[in-house]
């Protein structure tokens, strides 16, 4: 059963309207993000899901309760946000537990709550710290452990690491998803990070526009992605785009561009003189003794075990995801070998999956 349902939601700010009859299912346990660029509605959606944004038209529920018209301290909802939003004068210990003494908990019976969270988000030790001796991973886990302590049915992210640098992006986006996997909170995490959306979520809701572009498991997105825009957003490095038509040769659909021709699987949809654009992802191409493509290597890109190939193939430029042992001089002509089971075409008119 759905825990959060959004059903024809609409935001409007005057004459400006930012999100329109949106429907949308958070099931109960599931941690699912709202990912897409600055201005795409997420963070507005979220607000609204707090009572920090009223709702324009529609109707939230949260646990089959309309929730349009309640307050956000009825909601049952805990929020961390971007900015920790500590209060600098508090310990730890009084930060954690301030919810609890506003909502007249006893002394015992707060203590114990607050020395459970500390001891899940490994803060027992700094309990008696106020934040400004706290690095900002440690300051993350305070706001978490504030959350936690109010037993909310559902948690609410809104971007919180995008203060933290990238080794410890990693370690938290860990974190949080080790804690959703111990207490199976209804969860909606907003980012702009697609790699932190592969990584933590049971379902990914891409945004665009105020509109919901595609919506599913990170392998959805990532294997069959509804439109040019998700394929193109979802995958590090970006996917390799060729414009180009649908011709028949021999009875087998062949996939024609100025600089790039090659064959198609037989039960390709995509129709003889159809404008398709074509999508190969840079760890679906593999340099080869022979292949597919004929390419100049332009630059590769170091990156641990593998390397990021920048080739040219007459106009057109590709990325490939290569082995760093694969000797890849600049200058040097390459074969790519196209895995066809993996191609993604669209409909150049319309950019919607074929």
């Amino acid at each position: 059963m759905p825990h959060i349902e959004f059903n024809k939601i609409t935001k409007d700010y005057g004459a400006v309207n930012v999100i329109r009859d949106l429907d949308l299912a958070v099931e109960d346990g599931h941690f699912t993000v709202l990912l897409g660029t600055s201005g795409c509605g997420k963070t507005t959606l979220l607000r609204m899901t707090a009572g920090l944004e009223t709702i324009t038209g529609g109707e939230l529920t949260i646990g089959n309760q309309r929730m349009n018209e309640v307050h956000p301290r009825d909601r049952d909802i805990a929020m961390v946000f971007q900015n920790y939003a500590l209060y600098p004068t508090m310990s730890v210990r009084e930060n954690i537990g301030f919810s609890l003494e506003v909502a007249k908990m006893s002394k015992g019976e707060t203590a114990k709550k607050v020395n459970e969270a500390a001891a899940v988000l490994n803060l027992t030790d700094f309990l008696d710290r106020y934040p400004r001796e706290l690095s900002g991973g440690q300051r993350q886990r305070v706001a978490m452990g504030r959350a936690m302590v109010r037993e909310a049915s559902v948690f609410l992210f809104d971007e919180p690491l995008s203060n933290l640098d990238a080794k410890l992006r990693a370690h938290m986006r860990l974190e949080i998803r080790q804690l959703h996997d111990r207490l199976k909170t209804t969860t909606l995490y907003v980012t702009h990070d697609q790699i932190e959306a592969m990584t933590m979520a049971d379902k990914i809701v891409l945004m665009k526009d105020g509109k919901i572009e595609q919506s599913g498991s990170p392998d959805d997105l990532y294997d069959r992605p509804a439109t040019k825009y998700v394929a193109d957003f979802i995958g590090s490095p970006a996917i390799n785009f060729i414009h180009g038509t649908i011709e028949a040769e021999n009875g087998t659909p062949v996939f024609a561009s100025v600089d790039i021709r090659y064959p198609l699987a037989p039960d390709c949809a995509a129709q003889p003189g159809q404008a398709v654009i074509c999508g190969l992802r840079p760890s679906d191409l593999e340099i080869a003794v022979t292949g597919d493509i004929s390419a100049t290597v332009m630059l590769a890109e170091k990156t641990g075990a593998e390397q990021n190939l920048h080739l040219k193939a007459g106009e057109q430029h590709l990325i490939v995801v290569a082995d760093r042992a694969v000797p890849a001089p600049t200058g040097q002509s390459v074969d790519v070998r196209i895995n066809t089971d993996r191609i993604h075409l669209f409909d150049a008119m319309t950019e919607q999956r074929i």
